[in-house]
């Protein structure tokens, strides 16, 4: 019997998995779909229930791959998708956003996301994604990669306030954003979305991990998705085309690190002490 996965609220009161499921790489090889689709359907019949794609993602394939992973059980799922920057200008969000929405075979977006920032001012952008909301295509939107400055400057645009999440590269590898990116947001009731937080695989060989992973009987992986549980306000979304990799991860949620744990990691993997630039992949 696994333990349930916690919760996080969005600002509108909707409650999502704090793991979710990624699909950054998805969609590039025709001979892995199956996979694919089967790996997205694992997770959520385990419960992780969001799953986080992108118009960018394989020129729309990860989204068609969505499409399919939730045909048939749309209403359990928690779709999240984002615009290019080159996209994001109010007519070009909106033509992405019905682009996606045919590919994802969907009438409505759970949350639609800035990929990071482009050219077009965030007014343009913001008043495309308020007119999606209001057209009922999107049901919230967000932005990804966006520092402290960029969040500042962000909600003083007309309607800025209404954003519903901010998802950043996050894990145990790369912790900046505790300094005062995470704070900001929590204190904003904004959660945030951690994407690559295996660190694009790199934690599975780190040997101070693997020591760690072993005193539980886990993996490097699942010690640290069950280190970002305990960071409060953030949805990690770990990426994978195997649905025994997705068990394994929805496993992770099963682990309690102890106080004593947390302290060795934090040894290992020390938290930020001064501001550092947002990292991006």
């Amino acid at each position: 019997m696994h333990d349930p996965i916690p919760t996080i609220a969005f600002p509108d009161g909707r409650k999502v998995p704090a793991l979710g499921q990624g699909t950054w790489r998805m969609g590039e090889n025709r001979a892995k779909t199956a996979d694919e689709v089967r790996s997205l359907q694992t997770g959520l019949d385990l419960g992780m229930t969001l799953i986080d794609t992108a118009e960018m993602y394989g020129d729309g394939a990860a989204e068609r791959i969505v499409g399919e992973a939730i045909k048939g059980r749309r209403d359990e799922a928690f779709v999240v998708s984002k615009v290019l920057p080159s996209n994001a200008s109010r007519a070009g969000t909106v033509a992405a956003c019905e682009r996606s929405l045919r590919n994802l075979g969907i009438d409505c977006v759970d949350l639609y996301l800035l990929h990071w920032r482009g050219g077009y001012p965030l007014a343009e952008t913001v008043a495309a994604f308020e007119e999606l909301k209001k057209a009922g295509k999107i049901r919230a939107w967000g932005v990804s990669n966006f520092d402290v400055d960029d969040m500042e400057e962000l909600s003083a645009v007309p309607d800025g306030g209404n954003v519903a999440a901010n998802q950043v590269l996050y894990n145990l590898a790369r912790r900046g954003i505790e300094f005062d990116l995470l704070p900001r947001c929590r204190a904003q009731g904004v959660p945030v979305m951690a994407y690559s937080p295996l660190d694009e695989g790199r934690l599975l060989h780190d040997a101070d991990l693997i020591h760690i992973a072993k005193a539980h009987q886990a993996t490097p992986a699942q010690v640290a998705l069950a280190f970002l549980k305990t960071c409060s306000g953030v949805i990690s979304i770990p990426k994978t085309g195997s649905p025994e990799r997705a068990r394994e991860n929805r496993d992770a949620m099963d682990i309690h690190l102890t106080t004593e744990n947390l302290a060795e990691l934090d040894r290992h993997f020390p938290p930020p002490r001064r501001k550092t630039r947002l990292e991006v992949i």
